[in-house]
């Protein structure tokens, strides 16, 4: 800065070949001043902190801020753009965080995206599922599902998140996703504004705050929540390529073992998700290499079916990942309130929960168009009804997550089982004879109707 500045009073300046002595030395002393300013200024620029008072003076006021642009933040963010209500997003990463693998939406998540009004957008990348098959370790086939036949009007698609985050993103305005934008500390000012100081010493004041922040969302444990609870598996998963094209039928591919479990499915003309979950006492050392990860993950399923070890071969380093599985109980009266004050959770942030229904997603995407819709019929009440709508969306959600969180968490521990004798009659008669898909498939009915836009008044006064 110093130094541009410089170079505009040179520019300026009445220095050349003939100048006087007079002239230059005056020149040089004005130089002199601006550069002693020009640290003065720079070394008052670095955060400092401030009570909530004198924060309050310069904070930037924003009524609606949303922490985290993952994808309950940027469908959030969407949803109350699609109604006409302008939000701030906040990410503390510098850029989207598009790595990972993907992530299957059944019909409820599509429902979501239709309304969103990028559905369409999305559904000719992705192919659709038909099916799915259940194999033995040994590659027996025990079981397969058409998903039409099981539950009419199913949809099921595999969607990569960095495409899925990408489109969200690129519907919104040009200014509504804030970067680089780490929250350092949250609280409440005496107008009932949350106040947010940023890890580089921006002030910004929300009249709602609403946390998409994750799994380990600092957000959720302000409001009292605990760490989510490590549920006794962990999971490889990884994107296999194919620049020719990939060999299989678009189907849901699920292999059962003892204690150990895997599946594929392809995602699109070229690409093939798959993944290995695995008992395991604790959520063990984080792995960052990736090669390590694919070697780790290729000993552990030896000697089954060829084709799930050549999807992992075919997977490229950066797309490996290895997670414990975690989730979180919402016990009434004795977990906190998702919402409080003018705050509110959304996804991962306040109901993580196991992939084993593959509705994590489906579910932050739910919750994204009913909190918007109830904070838009709010606006045409009035900001004074804002903290019941906040409460009516907790209540209408929970009813909604919670059993379907413990219902995922069953599910998961009876296809890990290890016993030798409870796998056989798993897979000699509960998978053959027993199982229904229909009724396990339930819960993807979700009417969501298209987002249209509001006569809502802001400012939030």
């Amino acid at each position: 800065m110093a130094r541009t500045s410089s170079a505009l009073l040179l520019l300026h300046s009445p220095l050349s070949p003939c100048c006087s002595t007079q002239s230059l030395r005056l020149w040089t002393r004005t130089l002199l001043r601006r550069q002693s300013s020009l640290r003065v200024a720079q070394t008052r620029t670095k955060p400092i902190c401030l009570s909530i008072a004198e924060a309050s003076l310069d904070a930037r006021k924003e009524d609606i801020v949303i922490v985290g642009a993952g994808i309950a933040g940027l469908a959030t963010a969407l949803s109350l753009h699609r109604l006409g209500i302008p939000s701030l997003v906040l990410e503390q990463a510098e850029s989207l965080r598009t790595s990972g693998t993907s992530l299957t939406l059944f019909k409820n998540g599509w429902s979501v995206l239709d309304a969103l009004g990028v559905g369409d957008e999305l559904r000719p990348q992705f192919l659709e599922i038909q099916g799915m098959v259940v194999k033995s370790e040994d590659g027996r086939e025990l079981r397969s599902f058409k998903f039409k036949d099981e539950a009419e009007g199913q949809e099921v698609r595999a969607v990569e998140r960095r495409i899925l985050l990408e489109t969200l993103a690129n519907q919104l305005p040009s200014d509504a996703i804030r970067f680089s934008s780490k929250v350092a500390k949250i609280e409440k000012n005496e107008n009932g504004e949350t106040s947010l100081q940023l890890l580089d010493g921006t002030q910004i004041l929300a009249k709602v705050l609403i946390g998409c922040d994750g799994i380990r969302s600092p957000i959720a444990k302000w409001m009292g929540f605990t760490e989510p609870r490590y549920v006794g598996h962990c999971a490889f998963r990884g994107l296999g390529f194919y620049p020719n094209g990939q060999p299989f039928d678009p189907k849901v591919n699920y292999i059962y073992g003892k204690g150990l479990r895997a599946g594929y499915v392809p995602v699109s003309p070229t690409k093939v998700y798959w993944f290995i979950c695995f008992n395991s006492s604790s959520p063990g050392q984080k792995i960052i290499d990736p090669s390590v990860l694919k070697n780790e993950a290729q000993k552990m399923i030896k000697g089954w079916p060829s084709e799930l070890l050549n999807i992992i071969d075919l997977t490229p380093d950066d797309t490996i990942i290895r997670t414990p599985l975690v989730d979180r109980w919402l016990w009434p009266v004795v977990s906190p309130s998702g919402s409080t004050s003018g705050v509110v959770l959304v996804g991962d942030a306040w109901h993580p929960m196991t992939p084993n229904l593959g509705q994590g997603a489906c579910c932050a995407l739910e919750d994204a168009v009913v909190l918007s819709r109830k904070l838009a019929d709010a606006l045409e009440v009035g900001p004074a009804s804002l903290d019941d709508a906040l409460s009516s969306y907790c209540k209408e959600r929970w009813t909604r997550v919670f059993p379907l969180t413990i219902r995922a968490n069953l599910v998961g521990a009876l296809l890990q089982w290890e016993n030798p004798v409870v796998c056989t009659v798993r897979n000699s008669i509960i998978i053959p004879k027993l199982v229904k898909l229909g009724p396990l498939l339930e819960h993807t009915n979700f009417n969501c109707e298209p987002l249209e836009r509001r006569g809502n008044r802001f400012p939030i006064n």
